[in-house]
């Protein structure tokens, strides 16, 4: 086909669906589209370490109908000066930059905001380590067994790929395993499942009085009282259920780049300021509505009760939860005003993401140390009502009567499990009454919800490690 009808094949698919939902919102989508894809490459090739090539493929066989736009993008990495230019066309362009420590972040014509890259003051570790510095081999035939089932692909689509399994009983890794090209120390996006973590450290200014639940969020731009936004508080935005019209961020896919919250993610340089400027479509507190926007006004309100500055927000991250849990290969990435992007751009390792678990785990302690609040962890995993995928404040979760909840629960999921969540494919599931943090990344499609091969891996792993009672780490 040549380039003319191309361009003429994706304009015209644009109008199209423009038709249905909008020229304005049509207008962004190669922009979002672009965007997205270069955001990842940028983390991936330069955080992570990944082949561009590889990882793209990957990425765009796990979220369907994408093919359709990016079969028009070009891309350029340039290892020189470390960013990634995605092109479609002449109609969409993004341009991520890498900094060192602070990961990528999309730049949209404006000069990034100038980020300090906050001192190493070496806070102790308190979470008893994990492992050595050898991979962990599977202690059982059982747990190899689980493993094989985990990172074999079926014969055909939808396929796995699993990056990364990590599982921790009693607080002890029993078994690893990694695809080609990442290892223990690779940092790995965790997408959504940094909402997790910024409930985390939300948790954290809970317990030092700077933030409240009920109270209304202190957002500069609704604190009228007149303003109906200005009773949205921070519960509601941990629980997605504060109104702001954004739309959906529960899918990943094409139709996904017509939802207004991408139009923030991949257009904007202040997220915050955009969030913060929509209007309410509900009422605060009366209807659930999963979306980036609640998680990155999280991130807003971390910065301005950190201190203010990008480097305040960083520093108290690494001080008060990464350095105690001994998270060594974090990655903060940041938007282009230098907030973290607190819904969706944490890259840690899989031994990262499981000490993240294990904190949870132990109900917000480690090594004697409160880090969370106390009744943080039942708060989280706590369900939202009326939130159909079974979802807590923070946290995934099997609490309830939601559909998600009683889906997990059929197919063998323990009632008190609950998880972080990353889309296509990363989890972090905590299990109390096993003893467990399982890990979880990859890049498999969100449906059917048996593609990634967790819910196997669920069943596979408490199988394994009830039958093997002298596991290391077993009373």
């Amino acid at each position: 086909m040549s380039r003319r009808r191309k361009i003429i094949l994706l304009t015209t698919t644009i109008a199209a669906i423009g038709l249905a939902l909008g020229a304005a919102r049509a207008r962004d989508v190669p922009k979002v589209a672009t965007g997205f894809i270069a955001d990842i490459l940028c983390s991936e090739t330069f955080v992570s370490g990944l082949d561009p090539r590889r990882d793209l493929a990957e990425t765009i066989d796990a979220m369907p109908g994408v093919g359709l736009l990016t079969w028009a993008m070009d891309y350029q990495v340039d290892r020189a000066r470390k960013d990634v230019t995605v092109t479609l066309f002449g109609i969409g362009r993004s341009h991520a930059v890498y900094r060192e420590g602070l990961g990528c972040t999309l730049e949209h014509g404006e000069p990034l905001v100038d980020v300090a890259l906050p001192a190493d003051d070496r806070q102790p570790m308190l979470l008893p380590e994990i492992a050595g510095p050898t991979l962990v081999q599977p202690q059982s035939p059982e747990l190899s067994a689980a493993l094989d089932r985990a990172f074999t692909e079926p014969a055909q689509s939808p396929y796995r790929r699993t990056r990364a399994v990590v599982i921790m009983k009693a607080g002890r890794i029993i078994a690893e395993r990694y695809a080609d090209g990442i290892g223990p120390e690779t940092p790995l996006l965790g997408f959504s499942m940094t909402k997790s973590v910024i409930s985390a450290l939300t948790g954290i200014l809970v317990r030092q009085g700077k933030l409240e639940l009920d109270g209304p969020a202190p957002v500069a731009a609704w604190t009228n009282p007149d303003d109906p936004r200005h009773a949205i508080t921070v519960d509601q935005l941990l629980r997605h259920t504060a109104g702001l019209a954004l739309g959906s961020s529960l899918q990943a896919s094409l139709g996904s780049a017509f939802e207004p919250v991408n139009r923030m993610k991949f257009t904007e340089d202040d997220m915050a300021a955009y969030a913060a400027s929509v209007p309410l479509a509900t009422s605060p507190g009366t209807v659930w509505n999963y979306h980036d926007g609640n998680t990155i006004m999280l991130a807003h309100l971390i910065r301005n009760a950190a201190g203010g500055k990008p480097a305040d927000a960083l520093a108290f991250a690494r001080r008060e939860l990464f350095a105690p849990l001994g998270m060594r290969h974090v990655t903060l990435q940041l938007d282009g005003a230098g907030t973290i992007e607190g819904s969706s751009e944490m890259l840690a390792s899989a031994r990262d993401w499981a000490r993240f678990g294990q904190l949870y785990l132990n109900d917000g302690v480690a090594g004697g140390k409160r880090i969370l609040p106390e009744g943080w962890v039942r708060y989280s995993a706590t369900a939202t009502p009326n939130a159909w995928v079974g979802i807590g404040a923070g946290f995934w979760t099997n609490q309830g009567d939601s559909f998600g909840a009683k889906f997990r629960v059929d197919h063998g999921w323990p009632r008190d499990a609950f998880f972080a969540k990353g889309t296509i494919g990363q989890y972090v599931i905590v299990i109390p009454s096993e003893r467990l943090v399982m890990v979880r990344l990859g890049r498999s499609p969100n449906a059917p919800p048996e593609a990634d091969g967790v819910f196997d891996l669920v069943r596979d792993v408490m199988a394994a490690t009830r039958e093997k009672g002298k596991l290391a780490g077993r009373d």
